[in-house]
C-alpha cells in the first residue's frame, strides 16, 4: 500500500490536472459557440463584431479612400447570399460555400470607388440585427431563393420591414437560383413579394440570377448585378 503522503500528493496533482482540463474545455466551448453563433453570449459577441466593423469603416474613411460605398446584402438563410457575394468579387469557380453564421465582408475597388460589400446572415436569430446596418448602406441587395416557396411570405415580411425603416434606400432584389427547373419567374416573385406596392417610392430593380460559376456567361449571371451596382453607386 502506498504511503498516505504519496496518495495525498497524487490526489492533489490529479485534481489540478482536472481543473486545467476543465478550464481548457470551457475556453474551447466558448470559442466554438462564438464561431457558430449559437452560444449563450451571442448578444455580446455580436456587439463586438459591430464595433470591429465600425472601426474598419472609420479606418477606411480616414485613409482617404475615394468614393467609399457600402452594399448591404441580406436575405433569408439559404438564399445564396454568400455565392452572390463571391461571384461579384471573383469569377473563380467554387463548389462549396459555407453558410454565414455572422457576417461576410469584402472590399472591392471598382471604377475609382471602394466598395464594402457586407452580407449579414439570414437565420432567425440574426434578422433582428439587420436594421442596425441600414443607415450605413448606399444600396440594399435582397436575395430571394426562387425555389423556396414555403418561406416567401417570411421573405416578404422581412423585406418590407426593412424598407419601412429606410424608405429612400435603393433596392435590388435578386430572384436567385433561376438555374433550377422549378424556380419561380421574376413576374411571379414580384407578385409574391408585393413589389408592385413599392413603385415610385424608391429606385427598385428585380433581376433573375444564378449564383454559380456555370451561369456567369448566361442571362442570369451575377455579373449583371455588379454592372447595375456600378451604375447605382456612381450616382452623386
Amino acid at each position: 500500500m502506498a504511503p498516505r503522503g504519496v496518495l495525498r500528493e497524487l490526489t492533489l496533482a490529479l485534481g489540478a490536472a482536472v481543473a486545467v482540463l476543465g478550464s481548457l474545455l470551457f475556453i474551447a466551448w466558448k470559442i466554438y459557440f462564438r464561431g457558430t453563433g449559437t452560444g449563450t453570449g451571442w448578444d455580446g459577441w455580436w456587439e463586438r463584431e459591430l464595433r470591429e466593423l465600425q472601426e474598419l469603416r472609420e479606418r477606411g474613411t480616414a485613409g482617404g479612400a475615394l468614393g467609399w460605398r457600402q452594399v448591404l446584402v441580406l436575405g433569408l438563410d439559404g438564399a445564396g447570399k454568400s455565392s452572390v457575394l463571391h461571384y461579384i468579387c471573383s469569377q473563380a469557380a467554387r463548389e462549396d460555400i459555407a453558410p454565414t453564421h455572422g457576417f461576410n465582408s469584402a472590399q472591392l475597388h471598382v471604377e475609382g470607388m471602394e466598395w464594402d460589400l457586407l452580407e449579414v446572415g439570414g437565420s432567425r436569430n440574426l434578422r433582428a440585427y439587420w436594421p442596425d446596418y441600414l443607415s450605413h448602406a448606399d444600396v440594399l441587395v435582397f436575395v430571394v431563393d426562387s425555389v423556396d416557396r414555403s418561406r416567401l411570405l417570411t421573405a416578404r415580411r422581412e423585406l418590407h420591414a426593412l424598407l419601412a425603416a429606410e424608405p429612400q434606400l435603393p433596392l435590388v432584389v435578386l430572384a436567385n437560383k433561376q438555374d433550377k427547373t422549378d424556380a419561380l419567374s421574376t413576374a411571379e416573385l414580384q407578385e409574391e413579394l408585393a413589389l408592385h406596392a413599392l413603385t415610385g417610392q424608391r429606385e427598385l430593380f428585380l433581376l433573375p440570377t444564378s449564383a454559380t460559376w456555370a451561369s456567369l456567361s448566361t442571362a442570369t449571371s451575377v455579373l449583371r448585378v455588379k454592372s447595375l451596382l456600378v451604375t447605382l453607386l456612381s450616382q452623386p
